[in-house]
């Protein structure tokens, strides 16, 4: 932590992530598995689809073959993510990570709008769904997304990128219901409207999660505060300290999951940094923050009274 000039950082790990890595890396067998499942689930719904002439589990496993891509780009992502931070790229390949969760929104997006178009379609010329195969392959993929969401559901929580891959197979697990419901329904009644009803659920499922997602992306990328971070009240801690007169350019943003970071310039009264001194001065405002707030890294500038006034004569 350095003194000299006012500057002093704050550095920890964020929180869950492991030392020298990202949050997500900490799943990447996990997402190995639940992509093989994936794979493995998609080819089986495909087949049985053509046979059955099902268009929800044709539906079904086009949502698996985006979701496939999505939790390849996820892998890609954390490989990339976790590379070492270099002279040029200060932060590294974090970012990789929540561009991914944007590839995996838009392909969420793409194949729900395709989904809820084929349902459409098929209201206009129906087809004969053979109930009982689409039914055998339905349970088939509502076991797999299964184990794949359990694998998935601790992740999902503190990584963005993780949460893409996971609500893209917890989509996969309702859709395996609405295809398995749907096939009943055609087995005990012979209604075929059935099959293109359950298609349309899960296009209706797809879209909603995908666009709440997307918002959580586009706020990283855009730098927007923490979600779990109140500014107003981050500014008032640190005005609660004593010896503290002002904060100014107070900036808090995401890097990637699990990984915020703030940065401020803090006046100090100068009786007050001539009393405590500045590792002193820095030590509180740390604590301060890492008592209340969920950011360790934290960047401050510590001014005496009458500073900014020189500074912003400077940036002319």
């Amino acid at each position: 932590m350095g003194t000299g000039h006012g500057h002093g950082h704050a550095h920890g790990h964020p929180h869950g992530a492991p030392a020298g890595g990202t949050v997500t890396g900490a799943y990447r067998g996990r997402l190995r598995v639940a992509l093989a499942i994936t794979l493995g689930v998609m080819v089986a719904e495909l087949v049985g689809g053509v046979l059955a002439d099902s268009l929800a589990l044709v539906a079904d496993a086009a949502h698996m073959a985006t979701d496939a891509v999505g939790l390849g780009m996820a892998l890609l992502a954390v490989h990339f993510a976790n590379r070492p931070p270099t002279g040029n790229r200060t932060f590294g390949y974090a970012r990789a990570e929540i561009l991914a969760a944007l590839a995996n929104c838009l392909l969420l997006l793409g194949v729900g709008g395709y989904v809820l178009y084929e349902a459409v379609q098929r209201f206009v010329t129906p087809a004969g769904t053979h109930g009982g195969l689409t039914v055998v392959f339905g349970l088939v993929g509502l076991a797999a997304n299964s184990v794949s969401m359990t694998l998935l559901m601790r992740g999902q929580r503190a990584s963005l990128n993780v949460r893409g891959a996971f609500l893209e197979v917890a989509a996969d697990a309702l859709g395996s219901v609405a295809v398995i419901v749907s096939a009943l329904v055609i087995l005990t009644t012979g209604w075929q409207a059935a099959d293109p009803i359950a298609s349309l659920a899960i296009g209706l499922m797809i879209v909603p999660r995908a666009w709440k997602l997307l918002r959580e992306t586009v706020d990283v990328l855009l730098e927007a505060a923490p979600q779990n971070v109140d500014m107003a009240e981050v500014r008032a801690h640190i005005l609660a300290l004593d010896g503290v007169e002002d904060v100014h350019d107070l900036h808090a943003w995401t890097i990637t999951s699990g990984m915020p970071v703030l940065s401020a310039h803090v006046v100090v009264r100068g009786e007050a940094l001539t009393a405590l001194g500045h590792e002193k001065m820095l030590h509180e405002l740390q604590n301060c923050l890492g008592d209340h707030f969920d950011v360790e890294h934290c960047t401050f500038q510590l001014e005496p009274t009458g500073h900014a006034e020189h500074e912003a004569r400077l940036c002319h």
